[in-house]
């Protein structure tokens, strides 16, 4: 995405309505939260969040990813086993145990 500038006002509340193209870079809906982050700079950061079901979580949790990243990894450099059959995947389990 080229970069861009946008300006929006703040209202008597604190509030403010997200240019679309801010909406778009953040990839946030009506529902999604915002989380704020500021450096020591005073940089401000934001950062979309989608709001996650509660029994859906555990697939975001950092080690559950840091899995989906390790396997992913594996399945690019080959270190895959192909197997006929579900019998034949848990006889190769079973070796590997």
């Amino acid at each position: 995405m080229a970069a861009a500038t946008f300006q929006a006002s703040v209202r008597d509340k604190g509030q403010l309505t997200l240019p679309a193209g801010v909406r778009e870079a953040l990839g946030v809906s009506p529902g999604d939260e915002l989380e704020f982050e500021i450096n020591d700079a005073g940089v401000v950061e934001v950062h979309g969040l989608r709001k996650i079901r509660t029994d859906q979580a555990w697939f975001w949790a950092e080690r559950w990813q840091a899995g989906e990243r390790e396997a992913s990894e594996d399945i690019a450099a080959g270190r895959t086993t192909r197997h006929e059959d579900v019998d034949g995947m848990f006889a190769h389990l079973d070796k590997e145990s």
